[in-house]
C-alpha cells in the first residue's frame, strides 16, 4: 500500500507554482513628489550636473529604489517633465481650430511658462552630449505629443477648416514649438499666453488658411 502510494504520488502532475508579481512599493502620490522634486533639481543645477544621489538624497529615497524604477537618470527626467505636463492636446476639441490652439495656451498660466521654458532650454543643450536623454525625450514626449497634435490638427480637416493638401500642415508643430522657444533668444522675454495667442492668429493660422475671428 505505502510503495503504490508512492508510486501515484509521483506520478501525478506537479502544479507550477506562480511567482508572485512584482509591485511597486512607490504609490502614484509618492511618484508625484518624486517628480516634483526632479524638476527643482533640474531647475536648480542642469541636467549634467544632476546625480542620482542627489535626487535620493532630496526625497529621502534609496538610490537603490531610483534605478530599479526608472533605469536611470534619463528615463526619470523624461518621465518626471512628461508628469508636470497638462492634459494631452488631442482632448482639446473647442469647435475650431483657434479656439483649440488658444485652449492649448491657456493651460498654463504665464509663470509656469517661464519656468517650463527655461527648463526646457536648459535639457535642450543637454540633450546634445546625451544620446540617452536624446532618445527618452523622443520616445516619451516628441513622439507621443507630435501624435496627439496630429489629431486636434485631423478634426480641423474633418470640419473643412483646413485644406487636407495644405503644406503647412506638416509643419504647424515646427512653428508652435519655435514661437515657444526663441522668444528668450531673440527678445530676452519669456513666452507669455499674450504673445502666443498673437503668435498664433498673426503666423500659424494665416499660413493654415484659418481665419483668426
Amino acid at each position: 500500500m505505502a510503495e503504490a502510494a508512492k508510486g501515484a504520488a509521483a506520478a501525478a502532475p506537479v502544479e507550477p507554482v506562480s511567482a508572485p508579481a512584482r509591485r511597486s512599493r512607490i504609490t502614484p502620490e509618492r511618484e508625484a513628489e518624486l517628480y516634483e522634486a526632479v524638476l527643482d533639481l533640474l531647475r536648480e543645477v542642469g541636467y549634467d550636473a544632476l546625480t542620482m544621489d542627489a535626487v535620493a538624497a532630496r526625497t529621502r529615497s534609496s538610490k537603490a529604489t531610483l534605478y530599479r524604477q526608472w533605469g536611470g537618470k534619463a528615463e526619470l527626467v523624461v518621465k518626471a517633465v512628461r508628469h508636470g505636463k497638462p492634459g494631452k492636446a488631442g482632448g482639446i476639441d473647442t469647435g475650431s481650430l483657434r479656439g483649440d490652439l488658444h485652449a492649448l495656451v491657456a493651460r498654463e498660466d504665464d509663470c509656469v511658462m517661464e519656468q517650463n521654458s527655461a527648463l526646457m532650454r536648459g535639457l535642450a543643450m543637454a540633450m546634445h552630449a546625451n544620446p540617452d536623454l536624446r532618445q527618452a525625450f523622443r520616445e516619451q514626449l516628441i513622439e507621443p505629443e507630435t501624435g496627439e497634435f496630429q489629431r486636434l490638427l485631423r478634426r480641423a480637416v474633418d470640419r473643412g477648416e483646413i485644406r487636407a493638401d495644405c503644406p503647412a500642415l506638416d509643419f504647424v508643430v515646427h512653428m508652435l514649438a519655435g514661437g515657444f522657444a526663441v522668444r528668450a533668444l531673440i527678445e530676452d522675454q519669456p513666452p507669455t499666453q499674450e504673445f502666443l495667442r498673437s503668435y498664433i492668429d498673426a503666423v500659424v493660422l494665416p499660413a493654415l488658411g484659418v481665419p483668426t475671428s
